[in-house]
């Protein structure tokens, strides 16, 4: 008795991306910025302040920033005013500013009793955990959104990681200095990355004159 070859019969999974949107995620606008650090300043929550605010000076990414021991930012009994790390992605070190609002509000977390003892700056909250998770830190940063009335599907992580750079790319129209602060090994990278177009092309081009 033979048996005919069938095709082999799959359940129809949903896609995954079925009611997400995909694509670059949209940096905050200053006003953004400032309404969530507000925020967190009212509600007295001093380790979001210090990551919020970090991650928007170091423009890391998520899987770098939970990854930040307390070396990284702190020596000599004060945060420092620059700071390098080796990037997991590329494996090649990147170089980030921690300005004077950051580094206050990275002090006060650093004095807080949770600290004392932890060699990460996030710590997890379980002992087998040492830092938060990239899941963690994705949760958090829908919660910020969320705060202040934006759609959660238009932001993410890497909204952290573009919003000062593309404040840098509009005042500035340097893309060199982009790609250095992002860490990216080519220029192709940090043209997609901002979503540079001819018309930024253009604008830029237009307001030099020789």
């Amino acid at each position: 008795m033979t048996i005919d070859n069938l095709p082999a019969i799959r359940a129809c999974r949903p896609a995954w991306n079925k009611g997400r949107i995909v694509g670059q995620k949209r940096p905050l606008l200053p006003k953004h910025v400032w309404t969530i650090r507000v925020r967190l300043e009212i509600a007295a929550n001093v380790r979001d302040l210090a990551l919020f605010n970090l991650a928007i000076d170091s423009k890391l990414r998520g899987c770098d920033l939970v990854k930040l021991k307390v070396a990284d930012v702190y020596a000599a009994g004060q945060v420092k005013e620059r700071a390098s790390i080796i990037q997991s992605k590329t494996g090649k070190p990147v170089r980030f500013e921690i300005t004077e609002g950051t580094r206050k509000s990275i002090t006060s977390w650093l004095d807080n009793p949770l600290m004392i003892g932890s060699e990460y700056l996030w710590p997890g909250r379980f002992h087998e955990r040492l830092h938060i998770s990239t899941r963690q830190y994705a949760r958090l940063v829908r919660d910020w959104i969320t705060s202040i009335g934006l759609e959660p599907t238009s932001y993410g992580t890497h909204t952290m990681r573009r919003t000062k750079v593309a404040q840098i790319y509009r005042k500035t129209g340097n893309l060199r200095a982009v790609q250095l602060l992002l860490g990216h090994t080519k220029m192709d990278s940090t043209v997609r990355y901002l979503g540079v177009e001819l018309e930024d092309a253009l604008a830029i081009a237009e307001a030099v004159e020789i």
